[in-house]
């Protein structure tokens, strides 16, 4: 599993309750700048979406996908475009339900290969507060600060 891009900013500011793994419709040179790192996930959300036989859908608002250089110039390409989410409907209809309940949202958290196939993780997410965040990198500097520790101690023995 490689990890193609990843959304730092989600588990800076929202604690994670849940993950989900699935899939995007994408086209072949988008699949090819995404293999090539290209993607950001900055500033994206996962949006719902009612299709023509009432069912919901998913799509993945904000993702910069830039055009694949190789591939040549289209006038047609929009790099910021909606890209449909491929979920069961059971679990489209449990996050349509977690987005509604108040203080959570659903975004996503990374892309990566699994075998040939490129994966999006999504998770439920609630925001955290000012002192969540500080409390988080103060836990941080601790477990760094105890790594080196232990690092030098290993050294001398």
């Amino acid at each position: 599993m490689k990890i193609l891009a990843l959304n730092k900013k989600a588990t800076f500011d929202y604690q994670i309750l849940e993950t989900f793994e699935a899939g995007m419709i994408l086209f072949g040179y988008e699949v090819k700048s995404i293999r090539a790192g290209q993607m950001s996930l900055k500033g994206t959300y996962i949006s719902f979406k009612v299709n023509k036989k009432n069912n919901n859908e998913a799509y993945l608002i904000g993702a910069f996908i830039p055009l694949y250089k190789p591939a040549g110039v289209r006038d047609d390409y929009k790099p910021d475009r909606p890209r449909k989410i491929l979920l069961k409907k059971k679990e489209i209809n449990h996050l349509v339900g977690k987005k509604q309940e108040k203080g959570l949202t659903v975004i996503p958290v990374k892309v990566y290969t699994n075998s040939s196939f490129i994966k999006l993780e999504i998770a439920v997410v609630k925001g955290k507060k000012a002192f969540d965040k500080r409390e988080d990198s103060k836990k941080k500097d601790i477990d760094k600060h105890i790594r080196i520790l232990t690092k030098k101690r290993i050294k001398e023995h």
